[in-house]
C-alpha cells in the first residue's frame, strides 16, 4: 500500500516533529500562535508576523452568542448534553462565505485587483473602481465590506496600524482602503469589516487565500469552546426555543 505523504508532522516512537522542529523544544520556546504559523507556512514567524497573526486570531475569536457559529454551537449544546465535540463542530459547520469565510474570497479579490493595476498600468483607485463596477454589473456582493452590527468595525484600524508599524508590505491594505472609497462613491458607504482587514493583512503577509477561512476557523473555535461550556454550565437542557410561525396550508382532510 502506498503510504500517505505529509510535510507537516513526523511522529516516531520517541519523538514528534512539526515541520522538522522537535515538539518539546517548541513547547518551551515558542507560542501557540508561532506554532500555527509554522504549521501553515513551514517556518517560524518573525516577531512582527507573530504579533500580527496573534491579533488576527484574537479579532475573530468571538463576536457574541448571536453570531451564526456561536448560536449554532449553543443550540446544539442545548439539545445535546453528551458531546462537547458535536456542539463545537456544529458551530464550525455554520462558518461559510457569508459568515467568517469572506476572508478567502476577499484575498482572491485583492489579488485580482492588484494584478489588474499591474497589468493595466493603472492606480489602485482605478482598479478598485473597476472592481466595484464589475461586481455591480454581475450583481455580486463585494466581500470584506459592511457589517450587520458595526457602523465602523473597531478591529480594522488596529490591524492596519499594527501592519504599518511592523513594516510589512501594505498593498493589500491599500487596495481595501481604495475599495472602501470606491464603494462609498459609487454605491453607498460600506466600511471595511474584520474579514476585509484580516484578508488584507494575511495577503500582505504572504498567506494563500485559503488562510482567510482556515485561520478564522482556528480563531473561532476558541470562542465556540467557551460558548458551549457556558451553555452546559449555566443553562438548562433544551432551554433554546426558537419562535416558529406556520404559514402553510390550513387544516384539510384527505
Amino acid at each position: 500500500m502506498t503510504p500517505w505523504r505529509t510535510a507537516i508532522v513526523s511522529s516516531h516512537e520517541n519523538s514528534i516533529r512539526i515541520r522538522g522542529y522537535n515538539i518539546t523544544e517548541l513547547m518551551e520556546r515558542v507560542s501557540f500562535t508561532d506554532t500555527i504559523f509554522l504549521l501553515h507556512r513551514g517556518r517560524l514567524p518573525a516577531p512582527a508576523e507573530s504579533k500580527l497573526l496573534n491579533a488576527i486570531l484574537i479579532s475573530g475569536a468571538d463576536h457574541g452568542a448571536g453570531a451564526p457559529s456561536c448560536a449554532t454551537a449553543r443550540l446544539a449544546a442545548s439539545g445535546n448534553r453528551q458531546s462537547y465535540s458535536a456542539a463545537v463542530a456544529a458551530g464550525v459547520l455554520a462558518i461559510g462565505d457569508e459568515h467568517g469565510g469572506a476572508g478567502s474570497l476577499c484575498m482572491e479579490m485583492i489579488g485580482a485587483g492588484l494584478e489588474l493595476a499591474r497589468t493595466e498600468g493603472i492606480s489602485l483607485e482605478e482598479a478598485a473602481t473597476r472592481t466595484v463596477d464589475a461586481a455591480r454589473a454581475q450583481g455580486r456582493r463585494l466581500p470584506g465590506l459592511g457589517h450587520r452590527v458595526h457602523s465602523t468595525d473597531p478591529r480594522v484600524d488596529v490591524l492596519f496600524r499594527m501592519a504599518r508599524e511592523a513594516g510589512l508590505p501594505t498593498a493589500g491594505a491599500e487596495f481595501m482602503t481604495a475599495l472602501e472609497a470606491a464603494v462609498s462613491a459609487r454605491v453607498k458607504p460600506l466600511p471595511i469589516n474584520v474579514d476585509g482587514a484580516l484578508a488584507a493583512v494575511l495577503f500582505d503577509m504572504g498567506f494563500p487565500s485559503s488562510a482567510g477561512k482556515l485561520l478564522f476557523i482556528v480563531s473561532r473555535v476558541a470562542g465556540l469552546t467557551a460558548e458551549v461550556s457556558e451553555e452546559y454550565t449555566r443553562e438548562k437542557p433544551m432551554r433554546i426555543r426558537i419562535p416558529v410561525e406556520y404559514d402553510g396550508e390550513p387544516p384539510r382532510n384527505l
